[in-house]
């Protein structure tokens, strides 16, 4: 599928999901025909498969043989989620981590206000790994991934923990995404950024400093998305002057 053909498909799975979710589709109805869909979105068949593909994975539709797809049962009360295939691109990563500017804002605090010695102890820890596992993005990610869980258990708030530990590794974008044609020299430097980060903010929780816990997880935060936003906008003036 051609980039122009997945942006169609992306674009009509989201007004169908959206429709599905608000009960204009309603639960156990048949859906339009791949004919009919085609027809009234402008679109090739093709683009039909692939987006009613997605409502399917995602549990939305389901298949009955020899009578068609229809709306599931239980489509209005599907979890939350966030597939890979969602994060591919980097604008999404930039959405996902503006989610989290809320949400870890407010989980640090409460960290600070109820953590444990134990929880003190697995925050370190998960530290302690991200150093030494530095050389492998992929890893590096999951002990960050593993730190930002340990803050969620501190809560003692089981929602958060469950949540965070839904989002895995797509909590952290590898640096190799942000630093892909960087020297080594940028890549330690980023990485001692971003510990003095996580330092700053662990630093706070086993203070119990519940104002500067939230302030240290904020600044974090949004150091983050201000440089996958930069990413962003670099690759985009790329794009036009290429074009």
């Amino acid at each position: 599928m051609t980039e122009h053909s997945a942006s169609l498909s992306d674009g009509l799975f989201r007004k169908l999901e959206a429709q599905i979710r608000s009960g204009e589709l309603a639960p156990g109805s048949k859906m339009p025909s791949q004919k009919d869909l085609a027809e009234t979105a402008k679109v090739s068949r093709t683009v039909v498969r692939e987006a009613v593909a997605r409502l399917t994975a995602q549990g939305l539709t389901t298949s009955r043989q020899g009578s068609g797809v229809f709306v599931a049962d239980t489509a209005q009360y599907q979890a939350f989620q966030v597939t890979r295939e969602e994060l591919a691109e980097l604008t999404d990563i930039i959405k996902l981590l503006e989610m989290r500017l809320a949400l870890e804002t407010e989980m640090a605090g409460l960290a600070a206000a109820r953590r444990t010695t134990a929880d003190i102890g697995a925050i370190r820890a998960a530290l302690r790994l991200m150093d030494e596992v530095f050389d492998d993005p992929q890893a590096a990610a999951r002990a960050d991934s593993a730190f930002h869980l340990a803050i969620a258990r501190a809560t003692q708030n089981h929602y958060y923990e469950r949540l965070i530990e839904f989002l895995g590794v797509r909590l952290v974008p590898p640096r190799n995404m942000y630093l892909r044609d960087e020297s080594d020299e940028a890549h330690r430097a980023y990485a001692a950024k971003v510990r003095a980060e996580h330092e700053d903010l662990v630093d706070a929780i086993i203070r119990m400093d519940v104002a500067r816990a939230r302030d240290a997880a904020r600044h974090h935060m949004q150091e983050s998305l201000s440089r996958h936003s930069q990413l962003s906008e670099t690759a985009l003036l790329q794009a036009t002057g290429s074009g």
